[in-house]
């Protein structure tokens, strides 16, 4: 009986473990011959987009003469952060983090996400998503980490956005549905958490002494 047990849960845990392995393999090789890793694909106001290769794979951290950490190379959490520095010459108080991080699920709608030094919109919030406006993804069973974007812009119906590393046959743009109802805006992708945006130029931006030892 238990040696039956024993079969059946290994039939049952032994191949989602093996996919996850492949997975995590496949993912760290480049399989697009298109393109070379660190070659500019795209750019969004001056800023440049640039090709990752595998999503996991890991090409060096990314650090301003300063030693601002801008985080992993080609990373889309790399892109956000440098094109906050780049174009606002914003520096994030928390310079670390995997894309997930960057919403706080304990700052309320509309208040100020310290660790990233910007304001915090939950997705249906009542204050629309705007153009700069930092979009974070929620993780995924193929993506613990978490996708995070820039909008470069917000239709009627529709916003557009620009991204680093969706993977190495995927768009450095994207179109998401938006819809308002009720006096709340949506953006119809149900791994959206919200967005961030930059505090007006009168609100101070708090500093933090200390930083979490995360991947990006």
């Amino acid at each position: 009986m238990r040696k039956r047990l024993c079969i059946a849960l290994a039939a049952g845990v032994l191949p989602p473990l093996a996919a996850l392995a492949l997975y995590a393999a496949v993912t760290r090789i480049d399989p697009n011959p298109k393109h070379a890793v660190g070659e500019q694909l795209d750019e969004l106001n001056g800023v440049a987009i640039y090709y990752h290769g595998g999503v996991n794979t890991v090409q060096g951290r990314n650090l301003t003469q300063d030693g601002y950490n801008l985080g992993l190379r080609y990373q889309c959490v790399e892109f956000v952060k440098r094109y906050y520095f780049e174009r606002h010459d914003h520096r994030m108080p928390d310079s670390y983090g995997h894309a997930k991080d960057f919403f706080d699920t304990q700052v309320s709608d509309g208040a100020l996400n310290t660790r990233r030094g910007l304001l915090q919109f939950t997705n249906g919030s009542a204050e629309p998503p705007q153009a700069d406006d930092l979009l974070v993804f929620a993780p995924s069973l193929l993506n613990r980490y978490g996708h995070v974007a820039i909008i470069a812009s917000v239709g009627s119906d529709t916003l557009q956005i620009a991204q680093q590393n969706p993977g190495p046959f995927a768009s450095t743009g994207e179109s998401i549905p938006l819809a308002h109802r009720d006096g709340r805006w949506y953006i119809e992708n149900d791994r959206v958490r919200g967005w961030l945006r930059l505090p007006a130029s009168n609100e101070q931006i708090p500093t933090l002494n200390q930083s979490v030892g995360l991947m990006h």
